[in-house]
């Protein structure tokens, strides 16, 4: 091997001598290596004493439904939605249990979020192809993640309908060949678009074309996951077997009449701790939407005290909480358990994994990845939280029949989000809803969607 000067930055024969040397020289190394190589990292990593004192009791706890399964798909958000409000529709109609049809409002986030997409690609006509923005734009134009406004935009323009009258399809289940072919199809019309322009097509020809591209949409949209009601029959008999009939109902009705829901009132707080984004401040990210002409994203950013306390008042009151996490640190599947110290990494490479929340959030190490429903919380003596009741849409077979701890700790490490009624939140707080919210680029950390299936 030939040798070059260290000062080149290049690994020299020198170099790579010594760092095998340095690795044979702790015989534990050895040992982590024999086991890794053998069994998954998290098998062996997993710290017994961390499990064994983590229990599913809780001082309190909201009425929730069996565990909900999203699949093979990124819809947690509008899942988590749906659930924090599933359970008040169970007991308007005197029902045991109780879930809204997820595919009915993916069918329309899919075209609305298209039609997002293309009036992005006509906003920035001006932009350089090769530029940040229009990079950003064409990395994924249609995905399935959201956020909470995202999901309150749906439900405002359209209502809700109970699964049974828009049931699951496979591409719902599996959205995979779906984004494929719709991310396509969008891709190629923003090339259409921009040539256009370029070419000197006017607005008025622009936008006739937009509207022939968005038939097409809807045309793949509907052969996917079928065409959504705009009425249906609705009857049901309650668990007293008594029976029950609206007759022919829009999605809007079966909103107003059997999900009592105020989603005016309700508030999405962050923890985004870095130095760019202060507390106490409003937050949009720009281009971060689905529906045009509906509400921005809007984000309080305030304390993880302040996160805490409002989350608390709610389930005290037997009320859900949405919430966006970072799901994937420090976090087993199959236990659902949710624990900084889950892991002994340290026991394994001889050295710990560092940064706080802002670094991780500045350097790219943690973002908002999913979202899930919070259904209880355990207070100690002193009423302060200890762990948290995590409701998932990942199905049965994960935690306890699908249902999750968190402890608190994890919560001030990874949970960056939670949507509370703004009862449960002081005046000088709530009065920052009134004020400009503060622009962030859409490749903002809190830009992040929430979708991991």
């Amino acid at each position: 091997m030939t040798n070059h000067s260290s000062a080149s930055g290049a690994l020299t024969a020198e170099d790579l001598s010594s760092l095998r040397a340095a690795f044979e020289a702790e015989p534990r190394n050895r040992t982590a290596l024999n086991a890794i190589t053998k069994s998954p990292l998290k098998s062996v990593a997993l710290n017994r004493r961390a499990v064994v004192r983590l229990n599913h009791t809780f001082s309190h706890m909201v009425p929730a439904g069996a565990a909900t399964a999203q699949n093979s798909s990124g819809r947690c958000w509008m899942f988590a939605g749906l659930n924090t409000f599933r359970m008040a529709a169970a007991k308007n109609m005197n029902l045991e249990d109780f879930e809204l049809s997820q595919n009915y409002t993916f069918f329309w986030d899919k075209v609305e979020r298209s039609n997002y997409f293309l009036e992005s690609v006509l906003a920035t006509l001006d932009e350089p192809t090769d530029g940040r923005l229009v990079s950003w734009l064409m990395a994924n134009p249609v995905q399935d993640g959201g956020q909470w406004d995202m999901f309150v935009n749906l439900v405002r323009k359209y209502g809700v309908v109970p699964k049974e009258v828009m049931p699951e399809t496979e591409s719902s289940s599996s959205s995979g060949t779906l984004n494929d072919r719709l991310n396509w199809k969008l891709r190629e019309f923003a090339c259409d678009l921009r040539r256009a322009h370029a070419s000197g097509a006017s607005a008025d020809t622009l936008r006739s074309r937009k509207s022939k591209m968005m038939q097409d949409v809807y045309r793949i949209v509907a052969i996917h996951l079928g065409e959504p009601p705009t009425e249906f029959l609705w009857q049901w008999r309650d668990k007293d077997k008594a029976f029950h009939r609206d007759g022919v109902i829009t999605p809007h009705d079966f909103l107003r009449n059997h999900v009592p829901v105020d989603l005016d009132a309700m508030v999405c707080l962050i923890h985004c701790p870095t130095d760019q984004t202060p507390f106490n401040r409003l937050y949009t990210i720009d281009y971060l939407g689905n529906v045009v002409g509906g509400d921005i994203v809007r984000y309080l950013n305030v304390e993880c005290s302040v996160m805490k306390q409002a989350a608390i008042e709610q389930i005290k009151e037997e009320r859900p909480v949405w919430f966006g996490c970072d799901v994937g640190k420090e976090f087993d599947r199959d236990l659902g358990l949710m624990d900084p110290e889950l892991f002994d990494y340290e026991g394994i490479y001889g050295f710990g994994f560092g940064m706080n929340k802002a670094e991780r959030l500045d350097y790219g190490q943690s973002q908002m990845t999913h979202a899930m429903v919070f259904t209880g919380v355990d207070l100690d003596d002193d009423g302060r939280p200890v762990k948290w009741r995590v409701e998932n849409s990942w199905g049965e077979k994960s935690g306890n029949k699908g249902f999750m701890v968190m402890t608190d700790t994890w919560f001030d490490q990874y949970n960056y989000e939670v949507v509370v009624d703004r009862k449960y939140l002081p005046a000088e707080i709530l009065a920052v809803l009134d004020t400009p919210p503060i622009h962030l680029p859409p490749w903002h950390p809190m830009g992040a969607l929430a979708l991991a299936p």
